[in-house]
């Protein structure tokens, strides 16, 4: 069986599903980064680079992606999150 494959909303590059993070903005609206993949809401995937995620910033894909504004303070926690699985 095939492994699932995912976009980053950063560099646009396909990957494992397992090897992305999941950043997902849950039904109360709260920006978390997913690490078990299971977290309810509507998600979306980046590399664990935190360039990736600069480039998502930037460019405003990880906001349309998840439909939603991004505080500068959810920012703060996802890089951290990005930076804790290793980028």
């Amino acid at each position: 069986m095939a492994e699932p494959v995912r976009m980053c909303v950063g560099c646009r590059e396909r990957s494992a599903k397992k090897e992305l993070i999941r950043i997902v903005r849950t039904p109360a609206g709260e920006i978390v980064a997913d690490a078990a993949g299971k977290t309810p809401g509507r998600g979306a995937y980046i590399c664990r680079k935190a360039s990736c995620l600069a480039k998502a910033r930037k460019s405003r894909a990880l906001e349309r992606a998840l439909d939603t504004a991004i505080s500068p303070e959810d920012y703060e926690k996802l890089t951290a999150a990005v930076e804790a699985a290793g980028g």
